[in-house]
């Protein structure tokens, strides 16, 4: 069995080393060259039209959630335990100048994860209950007609799911049971009842949930870490010069900080810049699909949101309390997870940290599995139907109490694997059909920007006069 699990890990190490790397971020490159760059010569605009419409109505009718709704579920998937961990273990084995190539890798990615969503919301079509479905399984059959693939998406994301689901529930239960003592059974049982409940609402439920659950749990945490950050205030001037000088250099060894190299740095920001916030790997357009919008182009914007929130904030946020506090370089990075506790019970408390990381994790996890459950749902949708979706939901629903308690833990070992074999197709779909991307985004830019501007202008001259 260890021989095995060897050879599985050194598969996945294979996977998810320069090939993985090459395909994101190489695609991510090519999309943003492909798209004029869009999203830094607009990114004012596209702010205004994402942070300035959170409390907007709905341009249409066309959909079954908001564009803000469609928006928090996908981040719901995104924004979790990965902000608190992986942030530490980049910086635990790059050094300060990770978070640099973070923040690069990061803008590259937006062009994928607008890309995505644009075409989510273009294939997207009803289902037999009257609900809008989409996703890469659609614009990988409808855009290209390539069925097969189409159908190999769904079902290995179907199965990730699993898995995924397994991995997310077993992590919390162990920790609540190492901060309050909690079996994992009990904890297994009560997340399953929770989460069993939302889902059974359907995304429509879901949305109204995560509409106010993430930005909740994304406050709570970001007004923790802005005490922490002022607490260490003096420290920020050195904290930025660090990310900018390290991300060119070598750093030495500090404390229990190994030192990095300029490659480790690179390698490890970019990594965490690509993971944290799922641009190319298919999962958001499945939310946004069900938006209510008038034009994919808009919903696209809501993408480059998610990445400001999740990487360019969230992340942000985490390495600065992490590398202001000094916690870097006193946590060896087998314990880099431990980094955010520490620098908050400087401020906190050793009590008050940890209890507040294990229910964040708890919160965190809570919001992920949720959305991530109906990710699988739509894609044996697509593969068998409607009846058999709800069949599924109820396999994802006992896969949490399976997991909390540790069962099945040989399916663990091929998540990465199974994640892999999900990211291909889509991040080829997107390359395959830049040049409808293309078309969406001139058509937006041509006839729905240039007009609301030229009005605005005209308006202007008006009042001058």
């Amino acid at each position: 069995m260890e021989n095995f699990t060897a050879g599985i890990e050194k598969i996945t190490g294979i996977i998810w080393g320069l090939p993985m790397m090459l395909l994101l971020l190489g695609g991510g490159i090519f999309l943003t060259i492909r798209l004029g760059f869009f999203q830094f010569r607009y990114f004012p605009h596209i702010m205004r039209q994402t942070f300035g419409k959170i409390f907007s109505k709905p341009d249409s009718s066309e959909g079954s959630l908001t564009p803000f709704q469609a928006a928090t579920s996908a981040l719901a998937s995104t924004v979790g335990a990965a902000n608190i961990i992986g942030v530490p273990v980049a910086i635990a084995f790059g050094g300060p100048g990770a978070i640099f190539w973070m923040w690069v890798v990061s803008l590259i990615g937006m062009a994928a994860k607008y890309s995505e969503v644009v075409l989510g919301v273009k294939y997207r079509e009803k289902n037999e209950e009257g609900e809008w479905v989409g996703g890469p399984m659609y614009y990988i059959d409808k855009g290209l007609g390539w069925k097969p693939l189409a159908a190999f998406f769904a079902f290995a994301l179907m199965i990730e799911v699993i898995a995924s689901t397994m991995v997310q529930s077993n992590s919390l239960a162990t920790t609540i049971q190492g901060a309050f003592n909690v079996h994992p059974a009990v904890t297994g049982g009560i997340v399953m009842v929770l989460i069993g409940v939302v889902v059974y609402g359907g995304i429509t439920r879901i949305g109204k949930i995560t509409e106010k659950f993430i930005p909740f749990m994304v406050g709570v945490y970001i007004i923790g870490s802005l005490a922490v950050v002022i607490a260490n205030a003096s420290m920020i001037p050195s904290v930025f010069a660090m990310i900018f000088e390290y991300a060119f250099t070598p750093i030495s060894a500090a404390g229990g900080f190994a030192g990095a190299g300029v490659a480790a740095a690179i390698r490890w920001g970019l990594a965490r810049g690509v993971y944290s916030n799922e641009s190319g790997m298919g999962t958001a357009p499945i939310a946004h699909a069900t938006a209510k919008i008038d034009h994919p182009a808009k919903q696209g914007f809501w993408g480059v949101f998610e990445v400001v929130v999740d990487t360019l904030i969230i992340c942000t946020m985490t390495a600065i309390v992490i590398l202001s506090s000094g916690a870097w370089t006193e946590v060896a990075p087998a314990q880099a997870s431990n980094m955010v506790t520490v620098a908050w019970a400087e401020v906190f408390g050793d009590n008050i940290a940890g209890s507040f990381m294990s229910v964040a994790l708890f919160m965190f996890v809570l919001s992920t599995v949720i959305v991530i459950i109906y990710y699988g749902e739509k894609q044996a949708e697509y593969l068998f139907g409607t009846a058999f979706s709800k069949f599924m939901r109820l396999v994802y629903i006992a896969a949490i109490f399976v997991g909390a308690i540790g069962g099945l833990q040989l399916i663990w070992q091929f998540l990465d694997i199974l994640l892999a074999l999900v990211i291909i197709p889509n991040v080829l779909a997107l390359l395959f059909l830049n040049k409808e991307v293309k078309e969406i985004t001139n058509d937006y830019f041509q006839r729905v920007y240039k007009k609301k501007h030229t009005v605005v202008e005209a308006d202007y001259k008006k009042a001058q006069k």
